[in-house]
């Protein structure tokens, strides 16, 4: 494919997690640009925004948390894998100090999240779903593991998002062969054909 994407990485991980390797390889783009988000929720929302406005990807991929994050960025092509649109319940989990799970440019090793930054996600779960429109849903698509053990959010995606959403074989993080498999050829044929219902319902 012609033109970058900009890869959007999972809680407590980073740009260098194996999936902007993965969409390197499998489409081939000008580029992958893949930042390490910041765990605020007002900060990692306008980084998302910014970054979309500055680099002009002609596709945006979030993974779990960054599909949280990218599905509130309205003008932008963008592929949802597995997010989870109720992130503050899962991060209640781990109030705390949380380890990173992938190499960060910055060198820290681990993150402090508070209850107050738990509550900020739920504020913005709350209007997360705020500008859609017929446009804005032909610009999406989501991906959603029938094995994921870690959130189920295929359901909400239909409700706002009839007909975009894609059902897979496999768990939360996608492995390679499963990307190559399921994931990679649907966005090959959605990018090079246009808007589209493509594949089945989650």
């Amino acid at each position: 494919m012609t033109g970058k994407i900009l890869f959007l990485h999972g809680w407590a991980s980073s740009g260098s997690y194996k999936l902007a390797d993965t969409l390197r390889i499998l489409l081939k783009p000008e580029a992958v640009i893949a930042p390490d988000l910041p765990p605020d929720p007002d900060d990692a929302l306008a980084m998302a925004r910014a970054l979309c406005e500055q680099v002009h990807p002609a596709l945006a991929v979030g993974l779990s948390w960054g599909g949280f994050l990218l599905q509130q960025v309205r003008g932008q092509r963008k592929a949802l894998i597995n997010p989870d649109f109720r992130i503050s319940r899962f991060l209640r989990t781990m109030i705390g100090e949380v380890g990173y799970l992938s190499p960060r440019k910055d060198g820290r090793t681990s993150l402090l999240l508070s209850e107050e930054m738990c509550a900020r996600y739920a504020e913005l779960e709350a209007v997360q779903f705020a500008g859609i429109d017929p446009a804005e849903q032909a610009l999406t698509l989501g991906f959603f593991a029938q094995n994921d053990e870690l959130t189920r959010c295929g359901d909400i995606f239909e409700e706002h998002y009839p007909g975009r959403g894609i059902s897979y074989p496999g768990g939360h993080l996608p492995t390679f062969p499963e990307v190559k498999r399921s994931i990679a050829p649907v966005l090959q044929e959605w990018l090079q054909q246009g808007d589209g219902k493509l594949g089945k319902n989650p």
